[in-house]
């Protein structure tokens, strides 16, 4: 690629400006984050995803200003938060995509917690996914199965508490997908939507991890981890630990047990009592708790009133991680704009995250897409996958959020790079 002189000056001259100014905003990072963020451990690589969406963005501000960062070099930004891993295109919360996570930059790096049946903690999105995201059903485990699986019988149910830890670690990752139709097993475990890839998961790759090998990784890399208490069974998690409380202790204890720095952990629940249990009695951790607001309406599951949000302020509650869709609205012309949801919740004081970007596929824009980007239900202004840049681009500039958990980190820490976050 050729890079003219003149943009090759101005993106030396932003990379500076962003090395200055995430210095100057990093807001409890502490020095050993410093030589990550300059290059020293980890070269950063966003990879070419970044540029392919950049250069479809219709001409304007947003494209031009992107395109001043194609020189690079590019950093390690706490913007970028890694949702599982890098699940785009690796399997979700494995060693590989953990890996992958790392080199495009992501701050912050997410473990999804939940348990085996001898009470050790993992690294898995829900307590019962493993007939999707791992070979289980494949493997003599299947027989452990809540529910097993069984051509032509009922739908498979295989939890983490099925089985003890040695089990778990013999498994293999595996992308999130399934083929009810199958008539074997291996057939079972097809079934991966065609704008991700498998072509990740050949060799003995698809490694699982526990929550203390998670931590290991986090520490050897120096960045930040939000690990994510899963909702579980209840009874198991009282036959298991004796309680939800404990559950949520646990989870606490293993990062002190670890030595690691309450300021790099950013323990995350749904379960608004796991926070404010984590703000009384581990305040260290509890001051940057994440409440992830579980606002759904089709479960109707409605927003916080102000009411509400001023109660979980007063309770301590800092950081508030709402779904994407819920802090975006159109307005008259179509244009993507803060929704006054956002609006309120800023209003009461808290910090913002939110999640998922790279979640969906935007290949033929927002319309029918729903989920991430209900706010758009009609594709009017989200018409192509680049159009997610404006989405991050509000969501950054005009919400002000701290952080984007992404499938695939490189395009937000590219976005955080050139933006200066």
């Amino acid at each position: 690629m050729n890079i003219k002189p003149h943009r090759l000056i101005c993106s030396t001259i932003l990379a500076t400006s962003i090395l200055v100014g995430s210095a100057a905003s990093a807001g409890g990072r502490s020095d050993d984050d410093r030589p990550h963020r300059h290059g020293e451990k980890t070269n950063v690589q966003v990879g070419v995803r970044p540029f392919y969406l950049v250069d479809g963005l219709d001409e304007g501000r947003l494209k031009s200003r992107l395109q001043q960062c194609e020189a690079g070099p590019f950093y390690r930004s706490q913007f970028s938060i890694s949702h599982r891993g890098a699940p785009l295109e690796f399997p979700e919360h494995s060693r590989e995509s953990y890996e992958a996570a790392n080199r495009m930059g992501a701050g912050i790096i997410e473990c999804d917690v939940s348990f085996t049946k001898d009470g050790e903690l993992v690294c898995r999105h829900s307590e019962c996914d493993l007939h999707t995201t791992t070979n289980i059903v494949n493997t003599p485990l299947n027989a452990s199965c809540t529910v097993p699986w069984a051509p032509g019988g009922p739908a498979p149910k295989c939890c983490t508490s099925d089985i003890s830890l040695s089990e778990y670690k013999s498994l293999k990752a595996k992308m999130d997908a399934s083929n009810p139709a199958a008539t074997t097993p291996a057939g079972y475990l097809g079934g991966t939507a065609n704008w991700r890839t498998d072509l990740y998961t050949g060799r003995p790759a698809g490694n699982v991890v526990t929550l203390k090998e998670h931590i290991a990784l986090i520490k050897q890399w120096g960045v930040s981890q939000t690990p994510e208490l899963k909702e579980g069974d209840a009874a198991r998690i009282q036959a298991v630990f004796g309680g939800q409380a404990q559950y949520a202790q646990k989870l606490i204890d293993t990062y002190k047990d670890a030595g690691v720095d309450p300021r790099k952990v950013y323990a995350q629940s749904f379960n608004i009592n796991d926070v404010l249990y984590w703000i009384k009695q581990e305040p260290a951790f509890g001051k940057q708790a994440v409440y992830l607001d579980p606002i759904e309406p089709s479960l109707k599951i409605e927003r916080m009133s102000k009411e509400r949000l001023r109660e979980l302020k007063k309770a301590g509650v800092q950081i508030i991680a709402p779904p994407m869709w819920a802090l975006l609205a159109l307005n008259d012309a179509n244009e993507i704009v803060p929704s006054s949801y956002a609006m309120d919740i800023k209003a009461a004081g808290f910090r913002i995250i939110t999640w998922s970007f790279e979640r969906v596929n935007l290949t033929q824009g927002a319309a029918g897409r729903g989920s991430y980007y209900q706010f758009d239900p009609e594709g009017k202004a989200i018409k192509k996958d680049s159009d997610m840049l404006k989405a991050l681009d509000v969501l950054a500039r005009k919400v002000g959020v701290e952080g984007v958990f992404s499938d695939w980190p490189g395009t937000v820490t590219y976005y955080a790079n050139c933006m200066g976050f």
